[in-house]
């Protein structure tokens, strides 16, 4: 996996969990403005429920695609393990002393 593929599954992973919270505060939003009456009021609520449909389906969908590239990025990475141990090998020990230099140095 590629650095810019790493960074854009945490782009998306950020993006899944910040859509999350929009969502959770647009219902808290909207159970407490229930009691309000109007309809200037009514219209805003239920044009913000179907907002909430929508973005609900999209967020279900985006965690799925998000999954499904977790899930193909771990078996590509089973099988370069399978096919190649000692190289994989080399580079968990070549990345265990970069990692235990950078540690050393603070």
């Amino acid at each position: 996996m590629s650095a810019k593929s790493a960074s854009n599954d945490v782009s998306k992973e950020k993006l899944v969990a910040d859509l999350k919270v929009v969502v959770a505060d647009a219902e808290e939003l909207l159970r407490a403005t229930a009691s309000q009456a109007g309809e200037k009021v009514s219209a805003a609520r239920e044009r913000i429920q179907a907002s909430l449909a929508t973005a609900k389906v999209k967020l279900s969908d985006a965690e799925r695609a998000l999954l499904e590239k977790t899930k193909e990025a771990a078996k590509a990475t089973d099988e370069f393990v399978q096919d190649n141990p000692w190289r994989a090998v080399g580079i968990a020990a070549a990345a265990g002393l970069v990692l235990g230099v950078l540690i050393s140095r603070r």
